[in-house]
């Protein structure tokens, strides 16, 4: 059963997690370390959640939401599930532009369309192979992970300042405001779409089925895993951003120069990679999560090629029109933020329903449980927009 949560773990290391990250540790020091464990428990939650009503039922959570929601309703959730889609995509394009801009000087508007063209690889990996794609994805989740790494080794750590981060609190509006950007960043809506849709194939046929408690104790293993290594991957982000002035962290590029002047040209480099290579591996979810999202919820599919020229749009224009890339990374993840109730609250009521779910419906602890994660990610949202 290992496998799938490796694949969704890619979404939960994009340049939007960089980015809420980078901004968060250099303007706030390890205020924010709380926020990222917590969001990296709850992205695991939901996601096993995800999992169970793949495995159950045989449907993703888009095609669930179809066959048991009001048209109307399954409507509305499918043109929100689309905005999820093309936020997740700004940060693959946007975020991939900016790093082969501080690795090789590329201007962002070519670097966008170079990273829309090097989906086509991810594309045809998906098209191609079933075992070639999640391959490629969990080779890139590590290659980042490796790169973080060696930059967390390289900067140093103040363990002690490390764990008073661990104590929850804000300092201001704008520490809620990035609260909200590492919430959307890691628990990630999207990824619950592409998390029930990867475990849907075990569903049928498959003789693992038959021993259902095993199973999902493996699927339940596959996910903290994953999440284990997403989640110290995103911790270690903000650990490194801690040892950059603020004046430099508001923007990547100048992180990378900061990296590069006090550390070595060598660092700087390593940053870029690791944003690229993050950028690569969202497109995995990326390609795959938009043709779930529309196949499932309408019935209808479209051309993978000619969906992934329309959504690189919103990227090119954000790129000609914004003065801060950066910036719009961390705005696109508090949207996530925003719509993630609108995929989370369908997931907890789908997996609660004993009819769809049988004998793998969620007991009422579990149903509860979520059920404060829920209206403690609304109650953010509403803060955010009070302050």
């Amino acid at each position: 059963m290992l496998g799938p949560a490796f694949v969704v773990a890619t979404a939960f290391i994009d340049p939007g997690n960089v980015a809420t990250n980078v901004v968060a540790g250099s303007e706030y020091g390890y205020l924010l370390v709380w926020v990222v464990v917590t969001a990296c428990v709850v992205g695991a939650f939901v996601q096993y959640l995800a999992a169970k009503l793949g495995f159950a039922t045989g449907r993703s959570l888009a095609a669930a939401c179809r066959e048991r929601y009001p048209r109307p309703v399954s409507y509305a959730l499918w043109v929100i599930a689309e905005l999820i889609i093309i936020m997740t995509d700004v940060a693959e394009f946007v975020g991939g532009a900016l790093a082969l801009y501080m690795l090789f000087g590329v201007p962002l508007i070519a670097g966008t369309v170079i990273i829309a063209l090097s989906t086509i690889i991810v594309i045809a990996l998906r098209v191609r192979g079933r075992h070639i794609f999640p391959a490629f994805a969990i080779a890139l989740l590590f290659a980042v992970a490796a790169s973080i790494g060696v930059l967390l080794f390289r900067v140093g750590l103040d363990w002690g300042g490390a764990a008073r981060g661990l104590v929850p609190g804000f300092a201001d509006g704008g520490s809620v405001l990035l609260a909200a950007g590492i919430v959307g960043a890691t628990v990630m809506p999207h990824a619950l779409f592409l998390h029930s849709t990867l475990a849907k194939p075990r569903a049928a046929g498959d003789e693992a089925r038959s021993f259902i408690a095993t199973t999902v104790r493996g699927v339940r293993r596959d996910v903290v895993a994953a999440m284990a290594v997403a989640g110290l991957v995103n911790v270690a982000i903000l650990l490194v951003a801690v040892q950059i002035p603020a004046a430099s962290g508001t923007t990547l590029p100048g992180a990378q120069d900061f990296l590069s002047a006090q550390h070595g040209s060598v660092f700087g480099v390593v940053f870029g990679t690791a944003l690229l290579a993050s950028a690569l591996a969202s497109a995995c979810t990326g390609v795959y999560s938009g043709q779930t999202v529309m196949a499932d919820f309408l019935g209808v599919r479209v051309n993978v090629w000619l969906r992934r020229v329309l959504t690189v749009l919103p990227s090119l224009v954000i790129v000609m029109l914004v003065s801060n890339p950066t910036q719009a990374l961390v705005l696109s993840q508090v949207g996530l933020s925003v719509l993630l109730p609108f995929a989370l609250i369908p997931l907890v009521h789908l997996t609660s329903d004993g009819a769809l779910m049988g004998q793998l419906r969620n007991r009422l602890a579990t149903t509860v449980l979520a059920g404060v994660v829920a209206t403690l990610i609304i109650a953010l949202n509403v803060v955010l927009l009070v302050v």
